[in-house]
């Protein structure tokens, strides 16, 4: 009998402070796997492809894909760090210690709330470019979304250690045993990372994004009637291209919204199993989401990937190739 609970240990020398491996059905635990190991490849993937193509060419250096960015670099590190660590904390036991333990939870918080800061970002400079189109060139300008997005970086790097600071100061405090990673919050810090995090960016995303569709109807029915004016069609072209862009970046947030909403909704449920793994498998869908929503709408994504994808890239001014 000791050696089959020993078997059944993290750590079989250690029998009286090892932890005891997941319980999770073979069924559901081999199905959480497979899941979250093909999300993790393609936001991995894709991701990457979003990060080069707006890095390398120079046609594509322009505010919005900035913001885009810096979601995608997010996105990234969703792909490559966290996801294959929750399949770790859920499916076998936690090999990498206390400190890499602690450091995963800075870097999901930091990762997280930097996703929600792009989405506002996109938000914001939506708003800008339907609502006040004259105004757009010269407020958003490349260098003052650049500042903005190492702001909201270097500002979720300060809040994240606040988020994990006990869990920072000493690392495994709240572990039970070997072999198990856990984050205990306290009521007031969960308090402020539900405002910060989730009900204050959603509140601006919508009160932005509903001033936006309202801009966009009043915008598209101008449209429909008949111009002859030279210069009134020029702007209805512009007006045309920004009203594409506002509708491709607004079902990136609403699959945002749609995959976030239901992970804080399942965790203010404590011990709904299923509920939890649904909702941290369709928030870590959201990830690999984005760029497929970009290949889908964006010409300029399509023919960047390929011309990675075949290494054209390689070849001397693929910087200046017309990618739009």
């Amino acid at each position: 009998m000791e050696l089959q609970d020993g078997a059944e240990l993290c750590f079989p020398k250690l029998l009286n402070s090892s932890c005891r491996k997941p319980t999770l059905p073979w069924s559901m635990a081999a199905l959480l796997h497979v899941t979250l190991s093909f999300i993790s490849l393609i936001t991995a993937a894709l991701n990457l492809l979003v990060i080069i193509s707006v890095s390398h060419f120079r046609q594509l250096h322009t505010p919005t894909n900035i913001l885009l960015h810096s979601l995608a670099v997010a996105d990234f590190l969703v792909g490559v760090v966290l996801i294959p660590a929750e399949i770790f904390s859920h499916t076998s036991c936690w090999m990498f210690g206390d400190i890499m333990c602690a450091l995963y939870f800075y870097l999901t918080c930091q990762t997280v709330s930097v996703s929600a800061g792009s989405v506002v970002l996109i938000s914001v400079d939506r708003y800008v470019a339907i609502c006040h189109p004259l105004h757009y060139p010269t407020r958003i300008t490349v260098s003052r979304v650049k500042r903005c997005v190492y702001l909201c970086w270097l500002w979720f790097a300060f809040y994240s250690i606040f988020y994990v600071k006990d869990e920072l100061i000493r690392p495994g405090r709240n572990n039970s045993c070997f072999g198990e990673c856990r984050l205990v919050i306290n009521y007031i810090t969960g308090t402020v990372d539900l405002f910060l995090s989730f009900i204050f960016p959603v509140t601006v995303i919508i009160v932005l994004y509903m001033r936006v569709f309202v801009v966009a109807v009043s915008q598209a029915r101008t449209m429909r009637s008949n111009i002859t004016v030279t210069v009134h069609r020029a702007v209805t072209l512009s007006r045309t291209s920004e009203l594409k862009a506002a509708r491709t970046l607004g079902i990136v947030v609403i699959a945002y919204l749609s995959c976030l909403c239901p992970y804080y909704c399942c965790s203010l449920v404590e011990g709904n199993v299923t509920c939890a793994m649904f909702a941290t498998v369709l928030f870590y869908f959201n990830s690999c989401l984005n760029p497929l929503i970009y290949a889908v709408f964006y010409p300029w994504f399509r023919k960047a990937m390929k011309l990675i994808v075949t290494l054209q890239i390689l070849q001397p001014g693929s910087r200046e190739t017309n990618i739009l």
